[in-house]
C-alpha cells in the first residue's frame, strides 16, 4: 500500500485529491491546520472504508512541517506521493501587496512546499519510487491581475518543480503540476464576490461573466481536478516528468 500526504485535505481540491487517492487504495494523510475541520475531513474519507490519518500541520510553518513529516516517517514508514496543495492568499493588485503579505505568501505558497519536498524527496529515491505533484494555477499562464500573489509566486512553484524534476528521476522520483482553471469551491466564490464588490455587480451576474470566457461553459468539479493529480500520481505516469497539466476546460489560450 502507498503511502499518500495531500496538503489542504480538509476541504476543495485538496479534500477531492484525498478521496480520490483513498479510493484507488492509498492510504492517505491529510493535513490542514484547524483540528475540528481536518478530523471532520478524515472521518467522511473513513466512510469509505479508506486508511486515512489527520495531521495538524501549517505548511506555512517550518517546525509544524517538519512535525508532520516526522509523523508520517513514525507512522508509516515514509512518503510516496507528495501533494502539496494550498490555499490561495488574499486577493490584490502587484502594487496593492505590502511586505508583510508577500511574506506570509511566500511562506504559504513556496517556501512551504519546497520545504515539504526537501524532505520527502530523498527518502522517495532511496525507496526508488516517488510521485510529487504541486498543485498551482491556470493564472501562471494567463496572469489575473487582482491574484498577484498567486501569479508571482505559483510562477516560481513551477519553475522550481521543472528544476525538481531532474534531481531523482533517474531514481524513480517524478515531480508535476496541475493547473486548475476556476473550479467550484469556496475559494472562487470568495475571489468572485471580492470582484462583484468591486465592480459593483451582483454575484450571479459576475459568474455568468466568468464562466462565458471558459469554452467548456462551467466551472470545474474539484474531482475533475483530482483525476489529473490521480494519474500523475499513478504507476503509469511514471514517464511524465516536469510538465504542467492544464485543467480549464480550454480557457487558456496560449498554445
Amino acid at each position: 500500500m502507498r503511502t499518500a500526504l495531500v496538503g489542504g485535505g480538509s476541504s476543495g481540491i485538496g479534500h477531492a485529491i484525498a478521496e480520490r487517492l483513498a479510493g484507488a487504495g492509498d492510504r492517505v494523510v491529510i493535513t490542514g491546520r484547524h483540528a475540528d475541520v481536518l478530523e471532520a475531513a478524515a472521518a467522511r474519507l473513513r466512510g469509505a472504508a479508506a486508511e486515512v490519518h489527520a495531521v495538524v500541520s501549517d505548511m506555512a510553518d517550518p517546525a509544524s512541517a517538519a512535525a508532520a513529516m516526522e509523523e508520517v516517517e513514525h507512522r508509516h514508514g515514509g512518503l510516496d506521493v507528495l501533494v502539496l496543495n494550498a490555499g490561495g492568499p488574499p486577493p490584490g493588485g502587484i502594487l496593492d501587496l505590502d511586505d508583510t503579505r508577500w511574506r506570509e505568501a511566500s511562506e504559504l505558497l513556496l517556501l512551504g512546499p519546497l520545504r515539504l519536498a526537501r524532505l520527502a524527496m530523498p527518502d522517495m529515491a532511496k525507496r526508488g519510487f516517488g510521485r510529487v505533484v504541486f498543485v498551482t494555477s491556470t493564472a501562471v499562464r494567463q496572469p489575473q491581475p487582482d491574484l498577484a500573489a498567486s501569479v508571482v509566486l505559483r510562477s516560481a512553484v513551477t519553475a522550481a518543480a521543472k528544476l525538481l524534476s531532474r534531481e531523482f528521476a533517474a531514481s524513480g522520483v517524478t515531480v508535476n503540476c496541475v493547473a486548475p482553471g476556476a473550479t467550484s469551491t469556496g475559494r472562487r466564490t470568495q475571489i468572485l464576490t471580492n470582484r462583484a464588490r468591486a465592480a459593483h455587480l451582483g454575484f450571479d451576474e459576475l459568474d455568468a461573466q466568468d464562466l462565458a470566457h471558459i469554452p467548456a461553459g462551467r466551472a470545474a468539479r474539484p474531482a475533475e481536478i483530482a483525476a489529473a493529480v490521480a494519474f500523475l500520481a499513478s504507476d503509469d505516469a511514471a514517464y511524465i516528468n516536469g510538465t504542467v497539466l492544464t485543467v480549464d476546460g480550454g480557457r487558456t489560450e496560449t498554445i
